[in-house]
């Protein structure tokens, strides 16, 4: 990498002028771009488990809302789209622009694992960090390809692996009284 390529920092309005195709997301973590195309099936089967898990939850409690995908713009120079998040009633009316877009992290967010090193690095380190320090209190890490779900929750300052959780294992959050799902049902058969 060069000097000067070492000095480039996006921010959202650098967006503006990308090409726009459905298939590809932007998205921006401390100045830094990553482009993605629109994943494997597998990969959108499992973030919509995960969505209709949450959702389901959130329909029978009334706590808060699952959102797939949802745009969160908290900086010029951080805007992430994330698999699923789910957010409190309270939370979602002080951080939900006009437009629908988040202005600020909710409380738990999910990512669900695509191949290939660079995108294994913007989830497992450059989100765990983003996430870390805009306080999300939990963030679940789904790997389709070894079928587990990594937990990480606030401890203090800072998200740390809380559990790994496989097949029959249940996946239950303090932040959802009452909501559990088993490992397996994320990642279908």
């Amino acid at each position: 990498m060069t000097q000067a390529a070492a000095q480039i920092r996006w921010t959202i309005h650098d967006l503006e002028v990308l090409p726009q195709s459905e298939g590809t997301r932007y998205e921006i973590i401390d100045g830094e771009l990553f482009v993605t195309r629109s994943p494997h099936r597998r990969h959108q089967q499992a973030a919509g488990r995960v969505f209709a898990a949450l959702d389901t939850w959130s329909a029978e409690t009334g706590l808060g809302e699952a959102i797939p995908a949802p745009g969160i713009v908290v900086s010029d120079a951080d805007s992430v789209i994330p698999d699923v998040a789910w957010v409190s009633t309270e939370r979602l009316a002080m951080i939900e622009d006009d437009a629908g877009h988040l202005t600020d992290f909710p409380e738990l967010v999910v990512e669900v694992l695509s191949p290939g090193p660079s995108n294994i690095r913007r989830d497992r380190e450059a989100k765990l960090k983003l996430y870390s320090i805009r306080g999300v209190q939990e963030y679940w890490i789904c790997d389709r390809f070894t079928r587990q779900v990594e937990v990480y929750r606030r401890q203090a300052a800072q998200l740390v692996l809380s559990a790994t959780l496989f097949g029959q294992d249940a996946l239950t959050s303090p932040l959802l009284p009452g909501f559990s799902c088993r490992v397996e049902h994320l990642f279908g058969r």
